[in-house]
């Protein structure tokens, strides 16, 4: 009998710890095909909020944001782009040249969810920033991420232009926070239990495993 679990995963689509850690529970999740069942929900967090519409020269960001040098701005590119390469994560970190504020890309995504495309549009919207270095707090391109994830181009401009789900997003950043996520990627599982940080493959498949096992130990 195959178990279920719910994840509620809190991100933004410019954080790369997000993405590895999405896609190190994407490969745990179809591992466990059969076995597990997963109901995965994205949730909003805004690392910067107050982003400018222009976005931030991403070097000079991550030296003033957190106090680095240039050199070891270079030397967690690296990293990153090792950690990827690992799970099969194409990071271009040359690419990816700014950071932009990313409130219309969750909107988008809320919205996504309703018409259940949201995980396709979130991988989109990842690839987008990390792999191609593109802009997701240009709407033209969210428009254009909508259709490939096999949404309806219309309808995402009118959520774009009317600013539809602005309340339901913030709504739900502010629940985060005051629940005490303040860094991402962060799962709730099961509506409970917090997984914090991005972990490996097969920490995600023993955990998926002790929570499908959870109710029935209850």
């Amino acid at each position: 009998m195959t178990q279920s679990v719910t994840i509620d995963f809190v991100s933004d689509v410019v954080c790369p710890w997000c993405a590895l850690g999405a896609t190190a529970l994407e490969q745990a999740i179809e591992n466990l095909a059969g076995e597990v069942s997963v109901e995965l929900t994205f949730k909003p967090f805004e690392l910067n909020p107050d982003m400018p519409a222009e976005g931030e020269n991403a070097v000079q960001h991550m030296m003033r944001k957190y106090g680095r040098s240039a050199e070891e701005v270079a030397a967690g590119k690296e990293m990153l782009m090792d950690r990827g390469q690992a799970i099969g994560l194409r990071f271009d970190l040359e690419k990816r040249s700014h950071f932009y504020n990313t409130f219309d890309a969750h909107r988008l995504l809320f919205w996504a969810l309703q018409e259940g495309r949201q995980i396709e549009l979130k991988k989109g919207l990842l690839r987008a920033f990390f792999s191609e270095g593109q802009n997701p707090s240009d709407r033209e391109t969210l428009v254009r991420l909508a259709a490939e994830a096999g949404l309806d181009t219309a309808r995402a401009r009118e959520v774009l232009a009317s600013g539809a789900f602005a309340k339901e997003v913030r709504e739900l950043e502010a629940f985060y926070r005051e629940h005490g996520i303040n860094s991402v990627p962060a799962m709730v599982l099961n509506g409970r239990h917090l997984v914090s940080g991005s972990q490996s493959v097969e920490y995600y498949e023993d955990m998926l495993r002790q929570m499908a096992r959870a109710p029935a130990e209850a």
